[in-house]
């Protein structure tokens, strides 16, 4: 647990807001779980929501020390990092049993029509996580097609972890995860094939010589 308060409490928030919910948690849980008392936390925080505020922000901020940096070390390859990273999230679902829930996607969820503030910090981590991404598929280079939309396929693999995640949470199952990752895997396999067989220079055609048929009588 950190040791100053405002942190104690940003940490607590984390934890609970993963465990249990941002609107089953109370102030109450907020109390118990960070060990402070009711005036601690409200110096602090005027309300729940600032918490909240508090911990996309710390989601934001700590994309790569929290995140990003410990999935890819020891790992150079561009295309291998993005398969790290959720491999990442397959380690989380399998050691919580399949309960597991990507803190953002969860908040973003839950929250039906979340106040601009909280929508936009929620945007801004998502768009985090994508510039992680696309910032790997630039740095495959020519592996990939030259007329690749980047930004659109690293919104794609988004979409793929936060519904592989859904999934194994759901079905208690981590194979739909896997079975997604798979087929991430699979397409990016295609495009490198596809792009090595663009780039081999192709062979000339050999002429055809016409035969022309000897007209009349010998």
């Amino acid at each position: 647990m950190p040791p100053d308060t405002r942190s104690r409490i940003v940490f607590a928030a984390m934890e609970l807001f993963w465990e249990k919910g941002y609107s089953s948690t109370s102030v109450a849980d907020l109390l118990k779980r960070a060990d402070v008392n009711a005036g601690s936390l409200y110096h602090f925080f005027p309300g729940k929501q600032d918490v909240l505020i508090a911990v996309l922000e710390a989601y934001r901020d700590g994309i790569g020390a929290m995140l990003l940096e410990p999935a890819w070390r020891g790992i150079d390859d561009p295309i291998e990092k993005v398969f790290a990273l959720l491999a990442r999230y397959r380690t989380h679902i399998v050691d919580t049993e399949c309960t597991y829930g990507c803190p953002i996607g969860s908040v973003a969820l839950e929250l039906h029509e979340p106040d601009p503030v909280v929508r936009e910090l929620l945007a801004a981590n998502f768009r985090g996580w994508i510039d992680a991404i696309h910032d790997c598929l630039v740095q495959a280079g020519p592996r990939l097609p030259l007329g690749l939309d980047r930004a659109a396929l690293a919104e794609f693999v988004l979409t793929t972890m936060e519904g592989g995640v859904m999934q194994a949470r759901t079905f208690r199952d981590v194979g739909s995860f896997d079975r997604s990752v798979a087929q991430l895997r699979a397409y990016f396999e295609r495009l490198e094939r596809d792009t090595e067989t663009e780039s081999r220079p192709k062979r000339p055609r050999a002429k055809v010589a016409r035969k022309t048929k000897a007209r009349g009588r010998r």
